[in-house]
């Protein structure tokens, strides 16, 4: 199997970027955008390209992260820490998953806990502490691009050549589950609603019903 890249959209604040996020995966050759938590967004500035783009949802970052280490997939938080490589080096070994921080806060301490590696984006210029998430992932994906040799899309005058589209995975800006997915949600949801009473039938008190709903690796 070929080297495939991927990315992880978790803690986006602001909802719209994650379409223009699918037009640039889609233009670096991503072959899926991995949305953990809520599977709502916004298509806005996507320009169609989500329809040529594979998605695929998980409720928690560890179950994600099971996905991605079947597929023998290294796990790389796009972030400024102490320990982060230039993505100008190309640190890459192998099929890789980009995960983008939140517009504000950057990657939390549990995102942080799921990557293998973290890469940056050397600036020369000083008017601005951090890039946009999308502009940020763009570069870093085209990065790998580069390094993984992927082919160039055909060109057709001044603009590249727009493939035919893949069967609808999402939609009105819902990212459609798999009958496994859905089975795996309503056995979580039956155990959940099973633990909020106790073996008398009586129920949980609300603080245990609170800390069922949220769990710590969401």
């Amino acid at each position: 199997m070929g080297i495939e890249s991927y990315v992880v959209v978790h803690n986006i604040a602001k909802r719209h970027n994650v379409g223009t996020l699918a037009r640039s995966a889609t233009a670096f050759g991503v072959s899926e955008l991995i949305i953990v938590g809520r599977r709502d967004f916004n298509a806005f500035g996507s320009h169609g390209s989500t329809s040529h783009l594979a998605f695929r949802h998980f409720h928690s970052l560890l179950e994600a992260r099971s996905f991605l280490k079947e597929k023998d997939c290294d796990i790389c938080g796009v972030e400024i820490t102490d320990d982060a490589v230039a993505v100008n080096q190309h640190p890459f070994k192998r099929s890789t998953a980009f995960l983008v921080g939140n517009e504000g806060t950057g990657l939390s301490a549990k995102e942080c806990e799921i990557c293998d590696f973290f890469v940056y984006i050397p600036q020369y210029g000083c008017g601005t502490a951090s890039l946009n998430v999308t502009v940020a992932a763009s570069i870093v994906l085209h990065h790998f691009g580069v390094w993984a040799g992927f082919s160039e899309r055909i060109r057709d005058g001044n603009k590249f050549v727009v493939a035919e589209k893949l069967a609808k995975q999402v939609k009105r800006n819902f990212c459609a589950e798999t009958v496994d997915a859905i089975i795996e949600e309503r056995k979580s949801r039956k155990q959940n609603a099973s633990e909020f009473f106790d073996g008398d039938g009586n129920a949980q008190s609300s603080s245990n019903l609170l800390e069922g709903l949220f769990s710590d690796d969401q």
